[in-house]
């Protein structure tokens, strides 16, 4: 073995050439910090959100070819990479040399917003097209399945994607009446001949280099890289214990808290672990392959059920990183293909220094059994997959909590063989996923059905005996027990029926055919090819052509974005003697810290200091600080020991705060008319409750900072990802440092995504951040770091007693309302306030009592997301709504239209609205959904189908949007013009994906009659507007906008006299001219803020400036047995006055809906009993994917009818659409409602959300729902509590 191996590879097609590497590196930190390529992000960390994306090539001297497949860095050690090639972000294209027709294809299609996932998202498309050119719809959305968007709802980034498919102009439809959003005519060809060719030397130094082993020595870690089989067998006999890893998918989470290996075996380009055989009896592939390539060899008809599960399984860049002898030796419990394997009688080839062996992939092996697994010194060279035969069926099931890139919550492979026919049982296997600690084989029940017939006695007793054997505690691991029981047995019925279904096509007169209502429970749910529309009014033909307001202008940074040259915060370089931050997180929910032990964490190399609650004043928090090694920091974090004194009573649900009385302040009340006295008059009473989960920011870019101290005057930079700079500038850093607050400057180029969860919360990280040393300090939050520090949306339960007369109309509402704020204010009481003031939607309730409390709890303290309350007290009463109609046996959208605000109206609290908009929205929407048709075409499909319904529902929106204060609603710009005609404008809002930076410079240019491309934004600080307002609700914009439009019109005052003397003059002429004057050529705007007040003593006020109205209407299908649901088609019909530019508020609505779309139904908050956060990034978390957006989804917008003194008429569209998600709960409720009705459930619906998979499922009961065991509540402790 060469112990002093040299690493070479290629980035970008420049060589690199690596001595003395640790093995610890990943390419992630390398290519961001070692080769400053910041293009490539940090997302999360384990390969779950395919920000870090990067195409690897390699070349095969054997085959002499050359394959292209996309990496997750953060995941890939540089030792993996000897004789690759590594194309970033920046190899791709450049604003410097030339774009890539991806990167401006993405950009000139409104694909970025925050602009953070954008570089991972180019680099899926371009390694797709350079292995397919011309992509099929299919090909597209399955490279796209691993990275995952928190801004734009995807739709844009499939338009874009979809003018490289052959089929793009026949699929994607735009509706005739509207312009484009874009024009595909003017894009760059997409020339293959013009790409990046593979680096010659690498090509050559794989034919003529004599292969040997390579070893790498770190400090804590040697990497062994054999290149033969001979070399492979020897390190495994030297080393027994090291794992043998291929893609390290899967050791490789280390870095995230896993097993660490002093020791790493990494064969490379061995020929017995790539083998592909195909003989006579099965199909034998090396151990070596990815799954991708697994996936490819695999494209025939004989290996159906292993390609349904290689083609959910996990993204794109793990299926091509990760192998197949790695997935099956890992034996992970949610293992897709195991299950598979097992049950089709693989065996696995083993190879070691006494020879080889072969055994089978079975139960033993899967439990590893000593005597049927691999024993020390031995390797998986090859699986052997048998042919099925005549009579032999197998199926593969799963279900996870999202349908792409997602674990299974418990997946399924199952096989019968017949013999010679006769639907006599002669061979069954049947193995799970999920449900234990491994792989669990039903063997004894299998056994036990052998020589039975094919029918529905034998299904009934399989369905018990398989819960007998497969049993699950009521306290097992990732909970959801009574759900994977259910599913269990769906998935052997699913079985019974597709075995039933083929019996029949081949024997159809000895086997019955499958009665017609069940044959749609065994069709896929899951559409792939999306289109949609986009209805938006052009401009006014008289308006100048180079006024740009109202034209659908691309994002300023949108070709930054798809280039990788937009700065974020953490792509600034490393400064000299700069130290990183990491924090030490509490293990309990609530107690003392009796002691500390830093002495080993302060031991290790690098670590400089800690910083501890006396250091900050009494704030209780405390973090490590080392010099520039944030690995090193994040190692000493975990090393300090700390011993707790636990305190009673721990509050963790609002429930348990409601028992003991633990609130912030008092409760907050509205009140209108005579709620006790209507209550006496009406015809029936409901009362009920619901319950909603939490919602987790996600951002894609975790909280950052940087605090640069300036050397004198005790003055200091702060570079943060912040919504409020100020905040940041005055009550954390200044006030830490008793400093007054002219010596510390705020600085935000742009935020990586925010949505309320970085204006309060990223002071978390600048007090600790600034308090000693005098050197600059990075904290770059961990995606885990992240979400269990900083908390989310507030969750909520909601209960209700409302009085209404038969035919629908609701007199009486009694509406209490609890958040979880968690354990300080923060917002929460803010919250309640807007929450209770929004609760009412779109309707005129003549009597009501609206009463909300904030919980203090012993969680991490919760904080604002998008929507503020309103999302969690509008589904609310959206479901009151929908539990009256059902009592009134009326459908929920005729009840929603009978209390709808009518015209000129009064809100709860005294405000007049003209409700002409909201009606006009939900007639347009009802219209353009053919909802009335569609009702019908739902209910025929649901007479017609058993197993799978589908559901339609329409929701209606009246969003509220204002700030409660005057005060808070001032904003300040500044506008320079510069001698040579140029513009610069700063103004005090936050660009963090919205485009506000966009606007601005619309704006401007309008006002200044001059083009955009003269007018400059450089981003915002403290520096040059103060005491600027928080970015967010809804109205950065419209603020901003008044006030730079104030600055620009009062220089045009200045300058008209300057202007009419020379009217054909340039702008350089008049700045030169003004200046020849003496007038100043700069100006500060400043707009008031709206006039806003509310008095919570009377109930009275005028909180909000305007309403936002619209309409949604989705249709989904859902899959009975599973819990699965599709999102078929969304509309969506809204009101926002005159768009000031129609792509980026087309883009606002469409993020803001599947965000809203993913609280409703998929994303979920796991919390232990003890109030652990369980779900601390994309592997437990899961938001929506490409695969979730509706198959059809169109918006349109109200023609405009109303002139108002917003910025042009304009209406804010940040928030609006987060709520219009919930029409596809209802829809799944409708779907629900369906299923109950047809088997005689005819009582209450009590729904939850997130509308989860488990929800669905165990809500359409039925017989295998009534078969599993129950457990008493109380009789053991469940893994995971809703809070």
């Amino acid at each position: 073995m060469d112990g002093a191996a040299e690493l070479v590879f290629c980035v970008n097609g420049r060589k690199v050439i690596e001595k003395n590497v640790d093995p610890e590196t990943m390419l992630l930190p390398y290519l961001r910090k070692k080769l400053q390529l910041t293009g490539t992000k940090y997302g999360c960390g384990g390969g779950g959100c395919g920000a870090c994306t990067v195409m690897i090539s390699r070349y095969n001297p054997i085959t002499k070819r050359i394959r292209h497949y996309p990496a997750n860095a953060c995941l890939l050690p540089i030792c993996s990479l000897h004789g690759a090639a590594v194309t970033t972000v920046e190899g791709v294209g450049s604003t410097k040399a030339r774009i890539h027709p991806v990167q401006e294809r993405i950009a000139k299609c409104h694909g970025t917003q925050c602009g953070f996932c954008t570089p991972g998202m180019v680099m899926s498309i371009y390694t797709l097209l350079r292995n397919h050119p011309e992509p099929t719809l299919d090909q597209l959305t399955d490279a796209l399945g691993g990275n995952l968007c928190r801004c734009t709802g995807y739709r844009p980034i499939i338009d874009a994607c979809k003018t490289f498919c052959k089929v793009s102009r026949h699929e994607r439809i735009i509706e005739s009446t509207s312009p484009k959003l874009f024009s595909e005519e003017e894009f760059l060809p997409l020339d293959p001949t013009q790409e990046l060719i593979f680096p010659p030397e690498l090509m050559i130094m794989a034919e003529k280099q004599p292969q040997r082993t390579r070893v790498f020595v770190g400090d804590r870690m040697t990497w062994i890289s054999p290149v033969t089989l001979k070399e492979l067998l020897e390190a495994k006999v030297k080393y027994p214990q090291a794992p043998i890893v291929m893609g390290n998918t899967s050791v490789g989470m280390w870095n995230s808290g896993g097993a660490f290996h002093p020791v790493i075996i990494s064969p490379e380009c061995i020929e017995e672990l790539s083998v592909v055989n195909h003989a006579d009896d099965g199909l034998t592939l090396g151990a070596g392959l990815s799954l991708a390539q697994v996936k490819e060899i695999l494209k025939t008809q004989t290996y159906h059920a292993l390609l349904k599960h290689l083609g959910t399984l996990a993204g794109c860049q793990i299926r091509n990183m990760a192998s197949l002898g790695g997935h099956i030796v890992s034996r992970h419990l949610d293992s897709d293909l195991n299950p598979l394997l097992a049950v089709g009688n693989c065996t696995l080839n083993l190879l070691s220094k006494e020879g080889e062996r072969q055994i089978p992939l079975n139960e033993q092996f899967l439990t590893k059994c000593p005597s049927a697994d691999l024993k020390p010194g031995e390797i998986l060279v090859s699986v052997n997959i048998p042919y099925s035969r005549k009579w032999e069926f197998v199926s593969a099931f799963r279900q996870a909590q999202r349908q792409q890139n997602a674990l299974a919550i418990v997946n399924s492979g199952m096989r019968v063989f017949f013999g010679e026919g006769g639907g006599i049982i002669r061979e069954l296997s049947i193995a799970y996923g999920g449900v234990g600690p491994t792989t669990i084989c039903a063997k004894n029940s299998c056994q036990k059905l052998i020589g039975r017939p094919w029918n529905e006695e034998m299904l009934d007793a399989a369905c018990r005996l398989i819960l007998d054997e497969v049993s699950l505690p009521g306290w097992a691991p990732g909970g959801k027990v009574e759900f994977k029981r259910t599913l269990l047995i769906s998935f052997f019925f699913k079985f019974y029926l597709k075995v039933s279904q083929i019996l029949k096509t081949m024997d159809p007169v000895r086997y019955p055919g499958l009665a017609d209502k069940y044959e749609s429970a065994l069709e896929d749910l899951h559409s792939r090819n999306h289109w949609g529309t986009s209805k938006y009014q052009d401009v006014d033909p008289k308006q100048l052509p180079q006024d740009p307001i109202g034209r659908p202008i691309m994002h300023l940074s949108g070709i930054k974005h798809t280039t990788g040259e937009a700065i974020y915060c953490d792509d600034m370089p490393v400064l000299d003697g700069e130290l990183f931050l990491a924090f030490v997180t509490s293990s309990r929910a609530h107690a003392e810290i009796v002691s500390i032990d830093l002495s080993e964490a302060l031991s290790l190399p690098g670590v400089v200091d800690i910083v501890t609650e006396e250091d900050l004043r009494g704030v209780n928090s405390f973090g490590l600080f080392d010099k520039g090694l944030s690995v090193q920091a994040k190692r000493a974090a975990k090393r300090v020991k700390i011993v707790y004194q636990d305190l009673e009573p721990v509050i963790l649900t609002i429930e348990e705060a409601i028992r003991h009385h633990s609130f912030f302040q008092g409760e907050r009340k509205l009140e209108y008319g005579n709620v006790d006295e209507a209550f006496k008059v009406v015809d029936q009473i409901l009362e009920g409750e619901i319950h909603m989960g939490g919602q987790e920011h996600f951002y894609m870019e975790t909280q950052s900072m940087l605090a640069v101290p300036k050397g004198e005057d005790q003055e200091m930079d702060v570079y943060v990802s912040s919504q409020f700079p100020k905040y940041i500038q005055v009550t954390w850093v200044a006030a830490t440092l008793k400093v007054p607050a002219n010596k510390i400057m705020c600085h935000v180029k742009r935020v990586g995504g925010a949505f309320g969860g970085k204006v309060t919360k990223t002071g978390i990280m600048a007090r600790p951040g600034v308090i000693k040393h005098g050197c600059p300090v990075r904290c770059i939050l961990e995606r885990g770091e992240d979400m269990l520090i900083t908390g989310g949306r507030h969750p909520y339960l909601g209960k209700y007693k409302a009085g209404f007369m038969n035919d629908g109309r609701i007199l009486a509402l009694d509406v209490e309302h609890y958040c979880n704020g968690g354990s300080t204010l923060d917002e929460s009481l803010f919250v309640i306030e807007i929450g209770l003031l929004k609760v009412d939607n779109a309707y005129k309730f003549p009597n009501l009592r609206f009463r909300g409390w904030a919980c203090r709890t012993n969680l991490p303290s919760n904080t604002a997301l998008r929507g503020f309350g309103f999302p969690q007290s509008g589904l609310i009463t959206e479901n009151c709504i929908t539990e009256v109609a059902a009592k009134c046996g009326l459908s929920p959208e005729k009840v929603r239209m009978m209390n709808m605000y009518k015209e000129i109206d009064q809100t709860p609290y005294k405000q007049e609205i003209d409700a002409t908009n909201l009606i006009q929205c939900w007639k347009e929407c009802m219209a353009t959904s053919s909802y009335s048709l569609r009702k019908v075409a739902v209910e025929k499909f649901n007479s017609e189908n058993y197993w799978k319904k589908k559901g339609l529902a329409m929701v209606p929106l009246k969003f509220p949007v204002g700030v409660l204060s005057t005060a808070a609603a001032q904003a300040a710009a500044l506008v320079h013009i510069y001698l040579d005609g140029s513009v610069l404008v700063t103004h005090g809002g936050i660009e963090m994906g919205q485009g506000v930076h966009t606007k601005m410079i619309q704006v401007a240019s309008r006002e200044l009659r001059m083009p955009m491309s003269n007018v400059h934004l450089r981003g915002t600080s403290t520096e040059t507007v103060p005491n600027a307002n928080v970015s967010g609700g809804s109205l950065v914009a419209d603020l901003n906008g008044l006030a730079v439009k104030d600055a620009c019109q009062t220089l045009l005052k200045r300058l008209e006299p300057i202007i009419s003397k020379n009217p054909k003059g340039t702008w350089k002429d008049w700045a030169q001219a003004a200046f020849d004057e003496s007038i100043s050529l700069s100006a500060t705007g400043y707009f008031r803020g709206y006039e806003s007040h509310m008095n919570w003593e009377t109930g009275e006020g005028h909180p909000f400036e305007y309403f936002v109205f619209g309409a949604a209407c989705s249709e989904v299908e859902i899959d009975c047995l599973t819990g699965a649901h599709k999102n078929i088609r969304t509309d969506i019909v809204m009101d926002i006055g005159h768009s000031i530019n129609p792509a980026l508020d087309v883009g606002q609505i469409e993020g803001a809906f599947i965000q809203g779309m993913g609280l409703y139904t998929i994303e979920e908050l796991k919390y232990s009993p003890q109030g652990v956060l369980y779900t601390r990034g994309p592997d437990q978390y899961k938001i929506p994917a490409v695969s979730d957006v509706p198959t059809e989804l169109h918006v349109s917008f109200l023609p405009p009818s109303q002139n108002s003194n917003t910025l042009y008429s304009s209406k804010g569209l940040g928030e609006p659409g987060v709520f219009l998600g919930c029409s596809v709960f209802f829809a799944i409720h409708d779907a629900v409602r369906a299923a109950r009705q047809e088997r005689g459930l005819l009582g209450p619906l009590k729904l939850d959300s997130p509308l989860t998979p488990e929800k669905i499922r165990m809500a359409c009961e039925d017989k295998f729902t009534k078969m599993i065991p129950r457990d008493e509540p109380g009789s053991y402790v469940p893994w995971n509590i809703p809070v």
